[in-house]
């Protein structure tokens, strides 16, 4: 059965961009968010503009703790000992030609990317199968089936998350907890512009950057523009409901229409 409202929800990487959304999100609909960051002053500030941004509707608590390791997911996991709800948002990207990303690099974007997430829902979703209800959530991207040339390593990441997700929603089958992931498409965050802005030059509007980077780098994208991180946030909230209480193991899009396949 579906715990009693307000549930609690914990959204990794959530002092800005898409993670800062998603717990917008969850707070709007009454829910106990727990805001994610691994500085305790950044992850103060984002915790308050999540509650003001909700309109004080359902409570909001901070806890800086860096998941990509394996003491800070323990910290984590001490100050909240169960969430119904693991959003695992945390990811890093960055452009770096394929043959010159060296080994710690990729080790850094598996350990931040794909192993941040695996090790917060084995210390989440077991007690949650217990509980007979949960959603484990995680956020990888168009890229983790349309690998990027200019970032191999973070399309590597991204379907390794498609995998992971995968196997553990079959584990979990039948408990009541549901493991999905979402693919949002290029979307508006500070990281993201900064890359943009890297990648087409600042000697133009950001409009026109963004312009330029979907017509010239993802062409395919149907809405012809970069995905808000609203419009992410809108799909995580569903597949963190009870509404999507049939919809497990599955990979689902919010890209704008940038991946061509039918299915991811």
């Amino acid at each position: 059965m579906p715990p009693q409202s307000p549930r609690t929800v914990l959204v990794t990487g959530s002092t800005a961009g898409i993670g800062e959304a998603i717990a917008v999100a969850f707070a709007r609909g009454g829910d106990r968010v727990i805001v994610n960051g691994r500085d305790e002053a950044r992850t103060a500030a984002a915790a308050v503009r999540v509650r003001e941004a909700a309109g004080g509707a359902g409570e909001v608590v901070p806890v800086a703790a860096d998941v990509a390791g394996e003491e800070g997911a323990q910290r984590l996991l001490d100050a909240e000992p169960a969430v119904d709800v693991l959003v695992n948002n945390l990811g890093i990207f960055a452009a770096q030609p394929v043959f010159e990303i060296p080994d710690e690099e990729w080790r850094r974007f598996f350990e931040v990317n794909v192993l941040s997430g695996v090790r917060l829902a084995r210390l989440y979703a077991p007690a949650m199968a217990e509980r007979g209800w949960g959603r484990v959530v995680f956020i990888s991207s168009e890229s983790s089936v349309l690998i990027p040339t200019e970032m191999v390593h973070y399309g590597m990441t991204k379907t390794a998350q498609l995998a992971v997700a995968r196997g553990m929603a079959q584990e979990l089958s039948g408990s009541g907890v549901t493991v999905n992931t979402v693919l949002p498409g290029p979307t508006l965050t500070p990281g993201v512009e900064e890359f943009i802005r890297d990648r087409v030059g600042d000697d133009v509007s950001f409009e026109e950057a963004e312009r330029r980077f979907i017509a010239e780098e993802r062409p395919t994208s149907l809405l012809g523009r970069l995905i808000r991180p609203e419009e992410v946030a809108s799909l995580v909230h569903y597949v963190g409901s009870e509404a999507s209480s049939a919809t497990t193991g599955a990979a689902l899009k919010v890209d704008g229409g940038v991946a061509p396949a039918l299915i991811p």
